[in-house]
């Protein structure tokens, strides 16, 4: 789990989010009016972070207006998806565990892909 924590400093603060832990760490962009699918994993968590934009997110069973800068954990498992509203939205993903892009279970895809 993330263990987030803010350091001050004389310049500003530093937020870690992770330290020494094997993780992946990827920037996704949903274009406009778009939506990844409604999916979970078997071998990794998630934290997300919103960059830029807002979408409506899919947490387990519910669904909130994710907004720039909200900050969210993706248990192993639990089904999630963010749809971009009218802008383009940015996540910071760092994920947790075995990362594999085949450990994707699809429950939801607009796009016909493989569940």
């Amino acid at each position: 789990m993330v263990q987030k924590y803010i350091v001050e400093k004389p310049w500003g603060r530093f937020e870690q989010f992770t330290k020494q832990e094997p993780v992946t760490v990827k920037i996704i962009t949903i274009n406009p009016n778009e939506s990844l699918s409604l999916q979970y994993h078997h071998k990794r968590a998630e934290f997300w972070k919103i960059l830029s934009g807002k979408g409506e997110l899919t947490l387990g069973d519910s669904i909130i207006q994710a907004n720039e800068g909200d900050e969210y954990f993706i248990e192993k498992e639990q089904k999630h998806r963010i749809k971009a509203n009218s802008l383009q939205v940015r996540i910071l993903e760092i994920s947790f565990g075995d990362f594999d892009e085949n450990d994707i279970v699809r429950l939801e895809d607009k796009y016909n892909r493989e569940r």
